[in-house]
């Protein structure tokens, strides 16, 4: 294999020169066309060259057909289809030096790399973006909310048993990572563990079932009038169960409105009480909602904030910077107020090479003992860059942005004849106080309502994610991209009225 070193730097540059070109030109549009389409599939091979086709026509293959055939979720301020977020120039530049140095942040040592330092003061970063103390500290960057959900329910598992274990007298048994969860459920008397919240997100439904809780076992105990909110009374009677280990889960920004589960300080006392109580862990999935804590405390987003308070309260949270943060996928990060909890359960056992010295490990932790990963990208940067590069009021900045413009398009849908917002409230004041970064549309006609997703996403002048609401049809307009300005509006104002008009 020849490399020609300075040929491929040059070649580097010009590669970012020319994407950010290709960023500016095509994010008017949404999504490739169909010729694009077709012409990025026909120029796929069908077998692997034994002498390859060299660095240069490569190069051409991939910006000539493959990049015309991507979306342009991370590049158009009007992608709106899932809460994806963007890439901000910061972390675009970091994101180039990771690949092009191409750690391996796994273990803390302390003469080889500062990647770990690196990681480590990113997520004191995020810590203080989010307004908690440093304790908070304790955690590490994954690649989604999946993975940050798993680390959250798995440190949970490790308390909710070893609290179970203690009640019962059980001292020969330390963890469930050491002894496995049969037998330590066995020898807590337990039949099997729950997890109990209200519409949670898919991501915390797949990690119960990675890590042997079983999907049928996170039960809805919300309350009837909000589906949303916790119905406490039928909350302490599943905590009162004997045969059962608890954990709660609390959605901070729910996946199809963007609403939130409690809405204050003394609602997550209340859920802290009762966790205490019944030696239940807490744990909040914050996804995009965690981030409204950076708002300012004005009464414009008051109840925002409303939601978002008390959530320091809970034992682990976890979160995607993939989103708001704006960094490249994947990444997401997990905390945890237990220092310890996470080396109990993800320790890397039998590989001495891969152990720090202990006065490092003490206080900066390998990431492969706390985490599931043992080779782990360096997506610590980005983050790290962009929190440095635009601060906490820039950050705050772009999500009042985002707001705003959710709350303009709501309002006007709210008006128009032929779209509702869901959850449908009594006035348009309470919806718009209540408007975070996603608006729930239907169309008030079944028929346009059936096609409403297809014919918005068919104009590629935005792109919305079809969903359901009540059981029937609705789409999001999830607003999480920096690009966006609140003039967006009138795109989709124009897009919206062709697609009624023309019904």
């Amino acid at each position: 294999m020849n490399v020609d070193i300075e040929t491929s730097a040059r070649a580097h540059g010009e590669l970012q020169q020319t994407l950010w070109e290709i960023s500016q030109t095509t994010k008017s549009t949404v999504l490739p066309g169909a010729s694009s389409l077709t012409r990025a599939r026909a120029t796929l091979p069908s077998s692997l060259d034994a002498n390859g086709i060299g660095f240069e026509s490569a190069r051409r293959h991939i910006l000539e057909d493959i990049v015309p055939a991507f979306n342009n979720s991370s590049i158009s301020p009007n992608y709106y289809g899932f809460v994806t977020g963007g890439v901000t120039p910061a972390a675009l530049f970091a994101d180039s030096i990771v690949s092009a140095y191409d750690q391996n942040v796994q273990v803390h040592l302390t003469e080889h790399t500062i990647a770990t330092d690196v990681e480590y003061a990113a997520l004191g970063l995020l810590v203080d973006l989010l307004q908690f103390d440093r304790e908070w500290q304790n955690g590490t960057f994954t690649t989604g909310a999946t993975a940050s959900n798993i680390l959250g329910l798995a440190c949970g598992r490790e308390y909710v048993l070893r609290t179970a274990l203690s009640r019962k007298g059980v001292a020969s048994l330390r963890s469930v990572g050491e002894s496995g969860l049969p037998e330590t459920l066995q020898a807590a008397g337990l039949s099997g563990l729950q997890i109990l919240s209200t519409m949670p997100h898919s991501s915390l439904v797949k990690a119960a079932g990675i890590l042997g809780f079983g999907r049928a076992n996170v039960k809805d105990v919300s309350s009837k009038s909000d589906h949303l909110q916790f119905d406490l009374d039928l909350l302490e009677a599943e905590l009162q169960r004997s045969d059962k280990a608890t954990i709660v889960a609390v959605s901070c920004g729910e996946v199809n409105t963007g609403h939130f589960a409690t809405g204050g300080l003394d609602e997550m006392r209340a859920l802290r009480t009762l966790c205490d109580e019944y030696g239940a862990w807490l744990h909040v999935d914050g996804a995009f909602g965690i981030f409204g804590r950076i708002l300012p405390e004005t009464p414009e987003f008051s109840i925002i904030k409303k939601g978002c308070e008390g959530i320091e309260l809970a034992d682990s949270l976890a979160g995607d910077a993939h989103k708001f943060l704006n960094v490249p996928y994947d990444c997401g990060f997990f905390f945890c107020r237990h220092q310890g909890v996470a080396m109990d359960v993800f320790q890397n056992a039998n590989a001495a090479y891969l152990t720090a010295g202990k006065s490092d490990a003490q206080l900066i932790p390998s990431p492969l003992n706390i985490g599931i990963e043992n080779s782990r990208r360096f997506r610590a940067l980005p983050v790290y860059t962009s929190l440095l590069a635009y601060g906490s009021s820039g950050y705050q900045q772009i999500l009042q942005t985002q707001i705003r413009l959710a709350r303009r398009i709501a309002g006007w849908l709210f008006d128009h004849p032929k779209y509702n917002v869901l959850p449908e409230v009594g006035s348009k004041r309470d919806l718009l106080e209540r408007m975070f970064m996603v608006v729930l549309v239907s169309a008030t006609d079944d028929k346009l309502n059936h096609q409403l997703t297809t014919k918005i996403n068919a104009t590629s002048k935005m792109f919305v994610s079809g969903t359901s609401w009540k059981g029937r049809p609705a789409c999001r307009i999830a607003i999480s991209n920096w690009r966006a300005e609140e003039t967006d509006f009138d795109n989709v104002r124009e897009v919206l009225e062709s697609i009624a008009g023309s019904d």
